[in-house]
């Protein structure tokens, strides 16, 4: 399904990660790394729908995760552009750890973070040498997936390399668009100082663009037929955890318009306040997300009380850092609170079977990341 599609440039980087691998004595193959490389697509949009086409029933819920904004204008204090961003995963699965400087034979620099193995970033925050600057947010409960399409992983490394704007970003992710991974991007060009919005469902697409104002992340989709035709999504449950994070980043612009640089946009990733509870508590509504600490499911994902899950990372990067080809990121909690594995599985035997492949994170502090370093 998927070699047809992909480019000659990227089959032979996942080629030449292959041949390293079993060099370094880890035996794999091409199409090995290209499932890896596609597991979001294959097992979040793919394989519901075929499990559909088997047993007819409900699609599995896709997972709902990331928060992130992107501001410029007079939203900014230096008027130029500042974006943050967070990844929501479950907690044994949380690897993307890597940040990975690529310097092509062609195309621009890139600086992302990411998997080791993947070709792309999968947690989607970029920057590049042409001056854009990027993240995501997965469309929440989503259903789509054309077969015949250009995977996303693929795709997404093309136009991250090769694009000199947002426009030819965008255009390269819509030619074969397959569906998978269907998320909101947020992307900004600091030379002319515009931020943009690409909403890419399989048949619905969204897409904005301005030198003014903000965008935000939560996993609920803004385009009105994406939202209608292509998701399940209750856009007024404020229960749900996107619900309740896409009311406090409207919240959060509202308050530090004008104001906000890269210590707030550190501030907003971290931020614990619960827009249904109407405090401070960090839970699985928060911007910085904590399922594990609640007792009650904050919509179909994790889908169970101190469901394992949350918060693994946050980033942040304005004009200033883009230009040096530099952002700063944090691995673990937003926050910074530590998680203690141990304690956990103590305190919630239910997930006793996680025992060998749950690891604890500790509190780390930010660190600024440079291409070139």
């Amino acid at each position: 399904m998927f070699v047809p599609k992909i480019d000659p440039e990227n089959l032979a980087e996942l080629d030449g990660i292959a041949d390293g691998m079993r060099a370094a004595g880890h035996p794999t193959t091409r199409e090995e790394l290209i499932a890896y490389n596609g597991i979001i697509e294959l097992a979040g949009y793919w394989w519901p729908t075929e499990l559909k086409k088997i047993k007819d029933g409900p699609t599995p819920a896709v997972r709902e995760s990331c928060s992130s904004f992107i501001a410029t204008g007079t939203m900014t204090k230096d008027g130029n552009i500042v974006l943050g961003h967070n990844t929501m995963m479950d907690y044994p699965g949380a690897f993307p750890n890597v940040v990975e400087d690529i310097l092509p034979a062609h195309g621009h620099r890139i600086l992302w973070q990411t998997e080791p193995g993947w070709i792309h970033s999968g947690t989607d925050f970029f920057i590049t040498d042409a001056g854009i600057v990027g993240s995501e947010t997965t469309i929440g409960d989503f259903e789509g997936f054309d077969t015949n399409g250009v995977p996303e992983f693929s795709r997404m490394r093309r136009a991250t390399q090769d694009a000199g704007s947002i426009d030819q970003w965008c255009e390269v992710m819509r030619n074969g668009n397959n569906g998978g991974y269907a998320n909101a991007w947020l992307l900004g060009d600091i030379n002319t100082r515009e931020i943009a919005r690409l909403e890419l469902g399989l048949k619905q697409v969204g897409f904005e663009k301005k030198r003014e104002g903000y965008f935000s992340g939560s996993n609920v989709a803004e385009n009105p037929k994406l939202l209608r035709f292509e998701t399940g999504t209750k856009e007024t449950d404020i229960r749900d955890s996107g619900v309740a994070r896409r009311v406090r980043w409207k919240q959060l612009m509202r308050q530090f318009s004008g104001r906000i640089d890269v210590a707030l946009a550190k501030q907003f990733e971290a931020d614990h306040f619960d827009t249904y509870l109407q405090k401070q508590q960090p839970s699985g509504r928060t911007l910085c997300g904590h399922f594990e600490l609640v007792g009650e499911p904050a919509g179909a994902w994790p889908g169970v009380p101190y469901g394992c899950a949350g918060t693994v990372d946050a980033k942040v990067v304005d004009a200033t850092m883009a230009r040096k080809m530099s952002f700063a990121a944090r691995w673990g909690s937003g926050c910074g609170r530590a998680f203690d594995a141990s304690q956990y599985l103590t305190a919630h035997p239910q997930f006793d079977w996680m025992e060998n492949i749950l690891k604890s994170r500790p509190s780390e502090p930010w660190a600024e990341f440079r291409a070139g370093e």
